[in-house]
Order: C-alpha cells, then structure tokens, then sequence
C-alpha cells in the first residue's frame, strides 16, 4: 500500500473507530466474548517469517484486544490459544510455541488489569506450562478486571468428558450410585464441572482467518452463542474489524434457538 494511503488511515481510523463505538447500543453489546485466534502460521507464510514469528506476532495481539474489551464493557473473555490437537504438532514447533504462550500469560498476569484463569487440560501440558499457567491465575486472583480464561491444551470434546468425569467422582464420594446419579444427572449438573463452570456463556464467538467452523472451540457453551468469522489472519486483527464483530453482534436479532 502506498505510503499516502497508510497516513490517511492513521488519521482517519481512530476517529471512525471512535465513533463506531460511541453509536453501539450498550444494552445490546455482548458481555462474554469468545475469540478462535487462528491464522499465526499462514500470517508469517504471507510475509515470509518462520513460524515462531507468526505465534510472537499473534501473542502481541492480545493485550491490544483486551483493552478494545474493556472499551466496550466487555466482562468475560475466552481466549484459544492452543487446542489439544496443537499438542500432536512436532517438537521443532511446540516448543517454541509453549514458550510465547507461557511469555505472553506472563506477561499479562504482570499488569495485573485482568483476572486470568487457564482452561483446558493442564494434565497434557508440560509440567513447566502447566505452573506458569496456574501461577498466573494465583496472582491475579484480587484483581478487579475481565475475567480472561486462557484456553490451552483445549478441546471441546476432552472439556465435556471431563466434566461427566468430574461429576461422576464428585457424586461416587458423596456415596451416590451410579443407578441414583442416572436418575437425577442432567444439563445442570455437567455444566456444574465444565473448565469455565460459574461464568455466563458466550454471547459472540469471533474467528479470525476466514475459516468458518468451530474446530471444537467450547462445544457445550455456544450452543446459543452468536458466530462472527473475519477474513483476517489474527496478527492482522485490528480494533476496526473488533468493533465490526460486536456491531454486527448487536444488529443481530438474537432467537436462543427458536
């Protein structure tokens, strides 16, 4: 792009930004907000980097899109970062990617402006992963923030059998059997177990990189949620095509299924 078209947009997009947001109805702006961020790899075949710089320049992206959130009054976050499929990649690639993850959690938990709670099954991670993770959630624990939950080693089919896991443990030690349990058992009580058991579901799931499916990106909360797919490779992703998502977001009329 030329450099005249760039200044132009340097000075004319916070303004339209700006705007965007001042005539979104607040009544009709989501409150938790699911993000897929997909398209690192891609990015960095696009402009001729390695892998590992695509990863840094998505974990760069992060902060920005939490505070956009807190602009918009946003109050739960979800965050994919890693699915339990990613683990199977090659050591050459995992490994630096575990350690831009456990950096960029890091360093978030540093500004102590979020509250962040890792989901997904720590038990796959490398055991280094998996500390940095709930250390993070330890220290932000007071802090009055957006709750981020950082989805790592996350699968949506692995969350729900842990969840039926999980309660089946919790009632066999209440000494309930497995008879008594399949007479009661219901949506309510697995969604008592779920990683992000106590928070509301999500109202918007955002995917960038121009892929339109879930890929198992909480299977069991989005059953109502509403979906936006950008065409943008996530370090590509700006406050602009934010905002588009929850303006369309709040233009929708929301059925819940009917």
């Amino acid at each position: 792009m030329a450099d005249w078209k760039r200044g132009i947009r340097r000075v004319l997009y916070p303004a339209y930004e700006a705007r965007m947001l001042r005539r979104m109805p607040t009544e009709s702006l989501p409150k938790h907000v699911g993000v897929m961020l997909d398209g690192n790899r891609r990015w960095a075949r696009a402009v001729g980097a390695d892998t590992a710089q695509g990863h840094r320049a998505g974990a760069a992206n992060i902060e920005p899109l939490l505070g956009w959130c807190e602009e918009a009054g946003i109050e739960h976050v979800t965050l994919w970062l890693l699915s339990t499929d990613n683990l199977n990649r090659p050591a050459a690639e995992l490994t630096p990617l575990l350690q831009i993850i456990e950096e960029a959690v890091d360093s978030l938990a540093d500004q102590r402006r979020w509250r962040l709670h890792p989901v997904g099954a720590l038990d796959l991670l490398p055991a280094h992963t998996a500390e940095r993770l709930k250390a993070a959630e330890e220290a932000t624990r007071d802090v009055e923030g957006i709750l981020v939950n950082i989805a790592v080693g996350y699968g949506g089919r692995r969350e729900i059998a842990d969840a039926v896991r999980s309660l089946l443990h919790a009632q066999a030690d209440k000494g309930m059997t497995l008879e008594e349990l399949a007479e009661v058992i219901d949506v309510d009580h697995i969604a008592e177990h779920l990683y992000t058991k106590g928070q509301p579901d999500p109202d918007l799931v955002i995917r960038t990189s121009g892929e339109q499916r879930l890929g198992g990106f909480l299977l069991w909360q989005s059953t109502q949620s509403e979906f936006y797919f950008c065409e943008a490779y996530w370090p590509d992703f700006r406050r602009v095509d934010f905002l588009r998502a929850i303006r369309a977001y709040a233009q929708r009329d929301r059925r819940f299924g009917t």
